[in-house]
């Protein structure tokens, strides 16, 4: 019986998805040692001023970000969570969840198209400014993005945590007759508090290791982060070299940010289909409910405003002709078939993991948990550490002196965005399949069904919808992402995000908004796809 338990099928498919990943990350740095050693005086000459300075823009815009991002959001969740039910109610919280389905570069198009130079706010803050409007690039720009993606973000959060306050402390409280304010002190800032931490901790993640509205927005030398630090070293300035020691010390920031974020118990990837029951208050005075919609109204119109300002300039380009020229055909069908190939990889990847981790932590029979089983437990995490440009950077450098690195790029893109996906799939997939075996795993094992007909009699019924959700969520974050294909993008092999970004260079601008609404409405339908897939498996 236990060489049966060994040679389980589903411990050698978790090891072949861990050395896929282990490739694709050694690889990397196996790129980036070789570079370094190649030039060693050309890696430790990179460390000068200009890597000074863009660490330090790195970390301060994080910061800000953070901040600008978490502590209103604070006050909106509260302000949602004290008026449980009201007409819209549902329809902000959906609004919420938008963002995370939005491509970076089509946020960065509407805040453009907002707030730009000659965005419809244009003419208001000229006179408001006394002067002509500069438009938002730069630290402004880059922080209104961020809080557009983050704030939506941290406010369904801290909400959950405010639903999962105990009933019998809110009927203790209007016993009590307790006001709003001891009710804040007493009840909702002690949950909030714990929960403060790792709402920051994932925020400030998210902003360290932002590629795509830095490169859009940044605007200028004065306003890059250390990921487009690297892509410019790269593809601009080819110099290998300053690459290696941007790509080190960008690595090193996010190691420190994950472990700080484990320690502090944060989700690091976030939840698109946050559940919020709303929960019945007592007497809301009529200050506190003009202040409560006050906050909610001004949240909505931040978040609505770039998604508004996208569809006005989309439908304004000459949408018939965008989608008949050939470029944007092709375009549209490598993003589709790229995305199909990640969403693929990543679904297969991440059940792998997850049914080796199943079978070891059955094989173990109560003694400590192996080396192998903590790597399919957590070895898709381990993404988080290293960011797709960096992945992207390392492979770029190991490759150019042996192959055509621009002729690779559909293998790169794939592979590199499936990993990425890696830890959204396996949180979609692991309750199911966890539930699923705790069923059947003993009648299994009686039976002697295991491989390929445990998968397709047994696992698959209760995965479908399941993984339908990680691959539509996977799908929709490989189609909608920028970082790898800024690489390795060429005018042969072209994305939507890499054909809008060349519009917008070329300052396309009506082809790029139209682009932007085309492929911001596509990741829309995925990830609505997901949402309900995910609601479907889980009732």
């Amino acid at each position: 019986m236990h060489s049966t338990r060994t040679s389980d099928p589903r411990i050698h498919a978790g090891i072949i998805a861990l050395a896929f990943v282990t490739l694709l990350i050694g690889g990397a740095f196996a790129g980036l040692i070789a570079e370094g050693a190649r030039d060693m005086s050309g890696a430790y000459a990179a460390f000068d001023g200009y890597l000074a300075r863009v660490a330090r823009f790195t970390l301060w815009q994080a910061i800000l970000s953070t901040l600008f991002s978490v502590l209103p959001a604070l006050f909106v969740a509260r302000a949602l969570a004290r008026h449980p039910r009201f007409f819209g109610r549902d329809l902000i919280l959906q609004l919420f969840a938008v963002p995370l389905a939005l491509p970076a570069i089509v946020a960065a198009l509407g805040i453009l198209a907002l707030y730009g130079r000659a965005g419809y706010f244009a003419g208001f803050l000229s006179e408001l400014g006394g002067g002509t409007w500069p438009g938002i690039y730069g630290l402004s720009g880059i922080l209104v993005a961020h809080v557009f993606f983050n704030l939506p973000l941290a406010v369904r959060l801290f909400l959950e945590v405010l639903h999962a306050v105990p009933a019998d402390q809110w009927r203790l409280a209007s016993q009590l007759g307790m006001g709003a304010r001891p009710a804040f002190r007493l009840i909702e800032w002690p949950v909030l508090r714990q929960a403060l931490p790792g709402v920051a901790g994932l925020v400030f993640m998210l902003c360290i290791t932002s590629f795509t509205i830095v490169l859009t927005l940044g605007g200028g030398p004065r306003a890059t982060t250390l990921e487009v630090a690297i892509y410019q070293a790269l593809r601009f300035d080819f110099d290998p070299a300053r690459a290696v020691s941007l790509t080190l010390l960008q690595i090193g920031l996010t190691l420190v940010v994950v472990l700080v974020l484990a320690r502090l118990g944060a989700n690091t990837t976030g939840d698109a289909n946050l559940q919020v029951a709303p929960r019945r208050y007592h007497s809301v005075g009529k200050g506190e409910a003009l202040l409560n919609v006050t906050l909610i109204v001004l949240a909505l119109a931040f978040v609505a405003g770039p998604m508004a300002a996208t569809v006005a300039a989309g439908v304004q380009a000459d949408l018939g002709r965008l989608v008949m020229e050939d470029a944007v055909r092709r375009a549209a069908l490598t993003s589709m078939v790229l995305a199909f190939v990640s969403a693929l990889l990543a679904s297969v990847l991440s059940l792998a993991l997850i049914m080796a981790r199943r079978a070891l932590a059955l094989r173990r029979s109560g003694q400590g948990r192996t080396l192998l089983e903590h790597a399919t437990d957590t070895g898709a995490g381990f993404v988080l550490v290293v960011p797709p440009i960096v992945i992207g950077a390392g492979w770029f450098v190991l490759l150019r002196h042996s192959s055509d690195v621009f002729a690779l790029a559909p293998v790169m893109v794939a592979a590199v965005n499936a990993v990425m996906a890696m830890p959204f799939a396996i949180r979609a997939l692991r309750p199911a399949y966890d539930a699923a075996s705790e069923r059947h795993e003993r009648l299994c094992a009686l039976l002697g069904i295991s491989g390929w007909n445990r998968l397709k009699l047994i696992d698959w019924p209760p995965l479908r919808r399941p993984l339908a959700t990680a691959f539509a969520f996977a799908m929709a974050l490989s189609l909608g992402d920028l970082g790898v294909i800024a690489l390795f993008g060429s005018d042969s092999v072209q994305t939507l995000p890499y054909l809008l970004l060349s519009r917008m260079g070329s300052y396309r601008t009506e082809d790029a908004a139209g682009l932007a609404l085309i492929l911001g409405a596509v990741c829309l339908v995925l990830m609505l796809a997901a949402s309900r897939f995910g609601k479907e498996a889980s009732a």
